[in-house]
């Protein structure tokens, strides 16, 4: 009955896959010039300053091949791709101002709804503008600024000017490089000293437009002995075309500070996922990744901890599903360089129907960094005989007083577990389903409820599209 088999890229990933006509009030010609860098920069009569910075961004572009490792991006056609797509709707602060079609999407996601329940403030991202944002009055009165980046370059552009892409800089990689001379949309936060934003903030990115690179700047500041969390969701509907997703997050925790940072992304079939995201750490400040990684052809992304000052810490933990014709090349970096400082990477991934799940770590050790601690925990759990799962790590160690662990874990299933349970009157799929989910757990429990509830039916959508 394998032909009835209802594969993984066939199944119904329902809210997610809802398609809106492509209408738009700007949108580039495919292709990366000089002169569709300046009709972006042009249409957000931005200041002279951040034109040259695209510009000169673009030069780099062209000088950088693309990575040697990893993932083969052949198929990435940067000729095909539009890389601006401007909704029809100017941003709005009331939720009742945006467009229909536009709001609907959103409500079935669950964004106002989450809004109203749990969030201190909200961004919402259309393709390659925010459509609408809001932050409650009493963080504003705290001195907590929560707004889009295009916003945040024309009215606080002596803070962007100090902090854009200074922990990612262009040269880092090529699409570092394509993200400074591309990027639009994305969210900027700033948490004055010793304030403490004790309810989330969340901002949403949504791509509809096929063929489109969406290309989204989060850009956040905690200073000394303030505290934050926010949470990022993803998603886009799936096209028989490629789509590129090249955001990029800088995240600065100042000394004493706290900064939590949540991410599910669940993009379509078609989407490349070419992210990358880097914390800079001051002394005795704190970052926490927790990050769910779904949907797309193919990811690669390694969120960084640079652990600037002494007793910086970092902690991730994240998931990664890979099913059918997916290649999901994820894991975390971790730079020592303050004394006494501690990372910890707790790292699952689950695979099948021949799909691939790879963890691609770095722990570097600075040659100051005494008494640096480090754990670093992989565990992979494949589900057939066709997926694969491999474990990549590099520790490059320039002091001999560290502390550093390294475990990795590849297994399957067990039948014996499976038919315990089936034994409990669980049929076969819901073994699996559960056993699943318990696998899944310790990253489950470190998101928002919403969040969490939400991975969980991802988790259930990719395992019913291995049966039945």
């Amino acid at each position: 009955m394998a032909e009835n088999k209802t594969y993984v890229e066939d199944i119904d990933r329902g809210i997610y896959d809802i398609k809106n006509e492509d209408t738009y009030s700007f949108k580039t010609d495919q292709g990366l010039s000089e002169k569709i860098i300046r009709e972006i920069s042009d249409g957000k009569n931005e200041d002279e300053w951040m034109r040259n910075f695209r510009l000169n961004a673009l030069k780099v572009y062209h000088n950088i091949e693309l990575p040697t490792w990893g993932p083969d991006l052949s198929e990435l056609d940067m000729d095909q791709i539009v890389t601006y797509v401007r909704p029809k709707a100017d941003m709005k602060g009331n939720w009742d101002e945006v467009p229909e079609d536009i709001k609907k999407t959103f409500d079935l996601l669950g964004i106002p709804e989450a809004e109203k329940e749990s969030l201190a403030g909200v961004g919402a991202q259309y393709d390659s503008e925010v459509v609408y944002h809001s932050i409650r009055g009493e963080l504003v009165k705290q001195g907590v600024i929560y707004t889009d980046m295009e916003t945040a370059v024309r009215e606080h552009s002596d803070i962007v000017k100090q902090y854009f892409m200074k922990a990612v800089p262009p040269n880092d990689h090529k699409f570092a490089a394509l993200h400074g001379a591309v990027w639009s949309g994305g969210s900027f936060v700033y948490v004055p000293e010793n304030v403490h934003v004790d309810i989330p903030l969340q901002s949403y990115f949504r791509s509809n437009s096929p063929g489109a690179g969406q290309f989204e700047h989060t850009l956040i500041i905690v200073e000394k002995g303030a505290s934050l969390h926010f949470i990022e969701g993803c998603s886009a509907p799936k096209y028989n075309v490629t789509n590129l997703h090249a955001g990029c997050v800088e995240l600065f925790v100042k000394e004493g500070a706290s900064l939590r940072y949540s991410t599910i992304e669940n993009w379509s079939r078609n989407m490349l996922n070419l992210n990358t995201k880097r914390a800079i750490v001051e002394k005795d400040g704190k970052i926490e990744w927790v990050s769910g990684s779904f949907g797309s052809k193919i990811s690669m992304l390694y969120p960084m901890s640079i652990l600037k000052g002494d007793n910086a810490s970092s902690e991730f933990t994240g998931i990664t599903f890979a099913g059918r014709g997916q290649v999901l090349d994820t894991g975390s970096k971790v730079i020592h360089l303050g004394k006494n400082t501690t990372s910890t990477i707790n790292s699952k991934s689950i695979c099948k129907d021949g799909g691939v799940a790879d963890y691609r770590g770095v722990i570097k050790v600075g040659p100051n960094a005494y008494d640096a601690r480090s754990t670093v925990s992989c565990e992979s759990l494949m589900l057939d005989n066709e997926s694969k799962s491999d474990t990549i790590p590099v520790l490059d160690i320039m002091n001999s007083k560290v502390d550093i662990g390294h475990e990795a874990k590849i297994g399957k299933i067990s039948d014996e577990s499976i038919f315990y349970l089936m034994t409990r009157g669980l049929s076969e799929e819901e073994a699996r389903a559960m056993i699943v989910r318990g696998f899944a757990e310790p990253v489950a429990k470190e998101l928002p409820l919403e969040y969490a509830v939400e991975m969980n039916q991802l988790i259930q959508l990719e395992l019913e599209g291995a049966i039945g």
